[in-house]
Parts: structure tokens; C-alpha cells; sequence
């Protein structure tokens, strides 16, 4: 996950103490001129070098996998309530690569002004140089800002990994998603919060034929209509369009999950119009109580019945080929 990494973000206040408080300490082991001109290198060299880290923390968002970029855009956008998404944040931080070199320069060019002999005038330039950087880190604190919360927002997404196999389970709420994942990854899985949702997004991971799968359940997204989601949540669902190889649907004829046959039925087709270059399979869960319905498999995990033979035929339908190291 391309964005586990980034460090936190300061603030424009936190970094103005500690370059303010690091060149006092500069300044007090030297004497006269030389003081003044030790505490305007270190304060612009901590301000530009921090601001700099900054922005090369963060990982092009070109070379990001299509999945994690659409997502990215998603969570920025609600985060952050901005139109721009991943261009609003790349705006911010050409802002703070600005400032680096700004406060870089300033160091300089009030280093060049300091006069030899002077220590009095060289206390007042000095003061001049650190007010010019004072106001370029104000000028820069709502992009800091900013960055730090699209930063806080971006490093909790799920740790679900665009180059492995992955099986997005789909239906209405209580049809037995939930479970199924639980069971089939012998409850190797992981419950982490989308920002979209009101309850975590279920990953989990099997083995097949010495493969690693993931079997991702998003509650919120794939589970109710599309003119129920909002545009955010719109997005997500087609960030999941670049992750997902096959679809497993579930629609429970019992209805005993709360909603009615012919409404799982439409939710069915509006995810098979939404993903149409995806194969998708639909399953009758919950079979023990009723397979009133046309499905292309039928099982319950309540009972284990063909529960690990759905799992084997969507791993099928996804026609997942492993790619084997060159053998000559």
C-alpha cells in the first residue's frame, strides 16, 4: 500500500520552533557577525530541508496502481471537501516545494547582506531574514495543513493489494457475505474502515493452486442501489472496478435476510452493468432454507454445503493465469 509510509506533517508552528530554537543554539556558540549568520543558515536550512522531506515523502501519484489512484481521489475528496482530489493535494504540495526553496533563498540572500564588523546591524538583518521566512511558512500553513490531514486520511486506507487475484463479494446486507469471507479464508481476515462506509471492509486471503487470493466484502458500496450512494461512494465503487477479476453475488431466496427477491434481482443487474468487462457469478446462499431462484450456484454456509465448490468455481470464472518465472 503506496501510502503506509508517509511520515506525519508538521505544522507551520512546528516548524518555525523548531528552526527558531535550533539557530538560538547555533547562534550561542559563536560571537558577533558569525552568530547572526550561523542562525539565518541553520533556520533556512531546517525550514527548506523539512518542507522538502515533506513533499518527496509522498509517492507519485502517476505511478500509482489505477485502483489506488481512484480510490486515493475518493478519500481526498471527501477528506478533504474539495473538488480537486488528488490534483488539490498535488497543489498543496507544489505550494510547500515553493516554500522550500523560498526559505532556502532567503537564508542566503539575508546572509549576503550581513555586514562585517557590525554585530548590531547584523542582529537587525537577521531579525529582517527571519521575519521573511516567518511569513512564508504563514503563507504555507493551510497547505501543511492539508497535506497533513489527506496524509492521515490516505495511510488507514485497507491494505488491499492490486497485484494479487481478488474476488469482490456483492448483495444486499445479512445474506451471508460476511460469513462466506470468514469461512473460506479460515477467518484470516482483516476489518479496516473505508472512508465511505459505516462498517470496516472485510479483506481476506486464501491459496490456490499455490496462488495467494484476496477476497474483499465492502459494505456500503455493492450492497445497495446505485441512487442510494453518493458521489464519492460512486467513485469508490469504480475504483473496486479496476481491482476486481470476478464478482461473486449473493442474493438470498429466502428473503430472510430483509429485502425482497425481485430487489436482490435489480441489484444484481445494476452491478453487472456497472462491471461489465468483469465475469460475475451469482450465488444462491442460504440454500438449506430456499433455492427459489435461478442462480448459477447454490450453497450455505450456515450447513458448509458447497461452500468451498463456489469458492473453486469463482476462482475459475476469474481466469486468473499465473505468471511462472522463464524456464528455458
Amino acid at each position: 500500500m503506496i501510502f503506509e509510509n508517509l511520515p506525519t506533517t508538521p505544522t507551520s508552528e512546528e516548524l518555525l520552533d523548531k528552526a527558531f530554537s535550533r539557530a538560538a543554539r547555533a547562534g550561542r556558540a559563536k560571537q558577533g557577525v558569525e552568530a547572526q549568520e550561523s542562525m539565518l543558515q541553520t533556520s533556512s536550512n531546517i525550514l527548506g530541508d523539512n518542507l522538502h522531506n515533506v513533499v518527496t515523502s509522498w509517492p507519485d501519484f502517476d505511478d500509482a496502481n489505477d485502483f489506488y489512484y481512484d480510490l486515493a481521489d475518493a478519500v481526498l475528496r471527501k477528506e478533504l471537501h474539495e473538488e480537486g482530489g488528488v490534483d488539490a493535494v498535488r497543489q498543496h504540495l507544489s505550494e510547500l516545494s515553493w516554500a522550500s526553496r523560498k526559505t532556502h533563498d532567503l537564508g542566503r540572500e539575508y546572509m549576503g547582506k550581513l555586514p562585517r564588523g557590525d554585530a548590531d546591524a547584523a542582529r537587525k538583518i537577521r531579525k529582517q531574514g527571519f521575519a521573511r521566512m516567518g511569513s512564508v511558512m504563514d503563507q504555507i500553513a493551510d497547505d501543511l495543513a492539508t497535506v497533513g490531514k489527506a496524509r492521515d486520511a490516505l495511510k488507514v486506507l485497507p491494505d488491499i493489494r492490486p497485484d494479487e487475484p481478488t474476488i469482490v463479494v456483492a448483495g444486499y446486507p445479512n445474506v451471508g457475505k460476511s460469513s462466506f469471507v470468514n469461512t473460506v479464508t479460515n477467518a484470516r481476515n482483516e476489518t479496516a474502515e473505508y472512508p465511505f462506509t459505516t462498517k470496516g471492509v472485510r479483506v481476506g486471503h486464501f491459496d490456490n493452486d499455490r496462488v495467494r487470493w484476496q477476497i474483499v466484502d465492502t459494505p456500503g458500496l455493492l450492497d445497495r442501489p446505485a441512487e442510494e450512494r453518493n458521489d464519492i461512494e460512486g467513485q469508490a465503487v469504480s475504483a473496486l472496478a479496476h481491482l476486481a477479476d470476478v464478482i461473486l453475488f449473493f442474493v438470498d431466496a429466502s428473503e430472510t435476510c430483509g429485502y425482497p427477491l425481485d430487489d436482490q434481482r435489480a441489484l444484481r443487474a445494476e452491478v453487472a452493468e456497472e462491471f461489465p468487462d468483469t465475469p460475475l457469478v451469482t450465488v444462491c446462499n442460504k440454500a438449506d432454507l430456499s433455492e427459489d431462484v435461478e442462480t448459477d450456484y447454490y450453497m450455505s454456509v450456515e450447513t458448509g454445503e458447497n461452500v468451498e465448490e463456489t469458492l473453486d468455481e469463482a476462482v475459475d470464472a476469474a481466469g486468473y493465469e499465473h505468471e511462472l518465472p522463464f524456464e528455458e
